[in-house]
Order: structure tokens, then C-alpha cells, then sequence
């Protein structure tokens, strides 16, 4: 393997464990050299907590590209998390298509909802700035929510393999190459994930876990980018990242104190064995 140079764009929340503090130490991990590029700053993250801070860092990222740019800093994968506005999916779109090496593989998380809403900041107009940025992407890693506010289609949560199969196609219309779309269950006992790639459908069902826990398409989306870095195929990185989340919510359960986050630390170990073999 080669030691490949990622660049992560999302938020730090201090306390929480989602976005920066999950993906850097994920893909760290995997044996990649992660630089990120943090769009805000909070003390924790908004799903429970109170009284948070947040600082804006949008006006910052024009800058710390241009300095990049003046090192001649190339990466070979970026990997873009939680965006807080219109103008930052504007700034990153720019960066997905000037910072990267010839062979940069681009892959977005749209992280803007999820249980049939859209998150409380977002609006149809960001939708609507996110579909652009999706479709410049080589990789599309959405939940099934994000998939019907970026395609148009209803959101239901009893589906069948049908409406799956049109969310997808919808999304590679948009113009993205690959779609691995999460939370797909076709019996109330599994879930599992959808890959499309090449044209070809493919499906990795698990066990679900009816108690889940906050942050875990964060710990999704950067094991499979760990993964994919680390030469798997997409299907083997959905694969990996699918059971090493899982592994992530067992530690995390009977615990009530750790309400906040997954405890994806301990199992960090497993997920370097399952790219290993």
C-alpha cells in the first residue's frame, strides 16, 4: 500500500464524537496521511447539548486554499463531511476540482438529514447547492433521507427493492459515478447498504440495532473511506465499514452515560484487522 495523502472537510465538534474528531483519527488509523480543513468550530455537537459555541470558519477556507496552492499541496482523495452553508458547498466544489492529483477520487457525504427531514439550519436552496456539489463527486455516500431530498422522491420508510434501485439511478443522474447508499432494510430484523457502481447493483445486509447511536455516518463514511484508500473495492470498503460501525454501536450500548456519541475507539483494532486481510 501507498502512503496517500486525504484531505477532510467538515466541523469540529469539540465534544461528541462526529465529523472532524471521528474522521481524523478513522483515517489516521487506516494508515493515511489526513489533513482536514475544518468548516466551524463548536464545544459539542447540536443533538442534545445545550448552550454549545460555534464559530464560523467559512471566510477562512479561501485563504488556507491559496496557501495550499502557493506549497503546491496536491491530495489524492477528498472526502467532504457536514457543510454549514451555501457558500462553504460553493468553496469546497472549487477545491474538489483544483486541489486533487490527476487521479484524486472525490467522495461526498451529503450530510444534511436524515428520519425524513433535513436538518433544522438547512433549506431547499442548500438541497439544491448540494445537488452540484454530488454530482462533481466520483463517490456519493447518502443515507436514504438525503437520497430523497437530492433526487425529489418521497421519503417512506416501508420501501421495497424498487423505489431502492430509483433512488439510485436518480442519484448517478446527477451525474456521480458511484453510490453507496446506507440504512437500506428490507426486513424490520436487518439493514444493510446498497452499492451501484458500473452500472450494477449490489447489496450487504446485517443485523440491525434497534438502539443506534449519534455520529454513526460519520464512523460509516470515513471506515469506508479508510477502506477504499487501503485498495478495496467499493463493495468490500461498504462491507467493512458496515461491520466495523456495527462493532462501534455494540460497545456503545447499556451505557446511558455515553448517550452523545459511539464508542468507535476500542474497536479501532478490528477495522485495521478487516483491511488487513
Amino acid at each position: 500500500m501507498s502512503y496517500k495523502k486525504i484531505l477532510t472537510i467538515q466541523d469540529i465538534s469539540c465534544v461528541g464524537q462526529c465529523s472532524l474528531t471521528v474522521a481524523l483519527p478513522i483515517l489516521s488509523a487506516c494508515g493515511l496521511e489526513t489533513c482536514i480543513l475544518p468548516s466551524a468550530v463548536l464545544s459539542t455537537h447540536t443533538a442534545g447539548f445545550s448552550g454549545f459555541t460555534f464559530r464560523d470558519l467559512t471566510d477562512d477556507m479561501p485563504a488556507i486554499q491559496a496557501h495550499w496552492q502557493k506549497e503546491n499541496i496536491k491530495f489524492e482523495a477528498i472526502y467532504t463531511g457536514y457543510l454549514g452553508s451555501i457558500k462553504q458547498v460553493g468553496y469546497v466544489r472549487n477545491i474538489l476540482k483544483t486541489m486533487g492529483t490527476d487521479n484524486c477520487v472525490r467522495i461526498v457525504d451529503p450530510a444534511m438529514a436524515d428520519n425524513g427531514q433535513l436538518y433544522s439550519i438547512f433549506n431547499q436552496d442548500y438541497v439544491e447547492a448540494m445537488k452540484i456539489l454530488c454530482g462533481e463527486a466520483d463517490i456519493l455516500v447518502p443515507n436514504i433521507t438525503e437520497a430523497c431530498f437530492l433526487t425529489g422522491e418521497e421519503y417512506k420508510e416501508i420501501y421495497d427493492e424498487s423505489y431502492i434501485k430509483c433512488l439510485v439511478q436518480k442519484l448517478a443522474a446527477l451525474g456521480v459515478k458511484t453510490v453507496v447508499l446506507t440504512g437500506v432494510s428490507y426486513d424490520p430484523q436487518k439493514t444493510g447498504v446498497v452499492i451501484f457502481e458500473n452500472g450494477n447493483f449490489d447489496y450487504y445486509e446485517h443485523n440491525k440495532i434497534s438502539n443506534g447511536c449519534h455520529g454513526t455516518g460519520d464512523i460509516y463514511a470515513s471506515a469506508f473511506v479508510g477502506a477504499l484508500l487501503n485498495d478495496k473495492s467499493v463493495y468490500d470498503a461498504a462491507k467493512i465499514a458496515a461491520d466495523y460501525t456495527v462493532k462501534c454501536i455494540v460497545n456503545t450500548q447499556g451505557d446511558a452515560d455515553h448517550w452523545y456519541g459511539a464508542k468507535f475507539e476500542p474497536a479501532l483494532r478490528e477495522l485495521i484487522d478487516m483491511i488487513k486481510q
